[in-house]
């Protein structure tokens, strides 16, 4: 049995690398196709490697039959404590996800001219920088307008065609 467990637990740690591995570059791969700044790739990465980790904690738990009852309390008890402590601010949540939705579906880049429509509160700019909580945005006077990722997500965006500005 003890032998089973350890060839077990090699297979999850060699699987574990490989997938960490795996994902690591083909992020690398779609982010560099799709010109995705590097901190973009760097964040998205360890939210993934993260997941990632957790689960391979928890399969080497279960071949190893360790009890779960204690676990599950300890962690169902953090995250009781950090849901509370994140009800006011479920926003940094939704910002995270909204990071890694916008990385995969790139629905604008840096550098693309965008109008956010949000009635009287549009936004129009060139997109300078995405991150992982916010896009930040240069409007036509040079300011700088911090967008959260969130709220990108849920306004209707116009990418702003410069073929004015090719033509001349």
């Amino acid at each position: 049995m003890l032998d089973h467990n350890i060839l077990l637990t090699i297979i999850l740690v060699v699987g574990t690398i490989i997938t960490l591995n795996v994902s690591k570059y083909s992020l690398q791969k779609i982010g560099s196709l799709k010109k995705a700044n590097e901190k973009r790739i760097y964040y998205v990465s360890k939210s993934i490697n993260v997941v990632i980790t957790i689960v391979a904690i928890f399969l080497g738990a279960a071949i190893w039959s360790m009890s779960f009852d204690g676990i599950l309390i300890f962690v169902s008890s953090i995250f009781a404590v950090i849901g509370i402590a994140l009800f006011a601010q479920w926003s940094i949540l939704s910002n995270i996800t909204s990071s890694v939705i916008i990385f995969f579906t790139f629905p604008a880049k840096v550098g693309e001219s965008i109008k956010i429509v949000d009635g009287d509160n549009s936004v129009a700019g060139k997109i300078v920088e995405i991150s992982l909580f916010q896009i930040h945005i240069v409007n036509e006077d040079g300011d700088l307008i911090i967008y959260p990722n969130n709220l990108f997500m849920q306004k209707p965006i116009i990418k702003i065609n410069n073929k004015k500005d090719e033509d001349a």
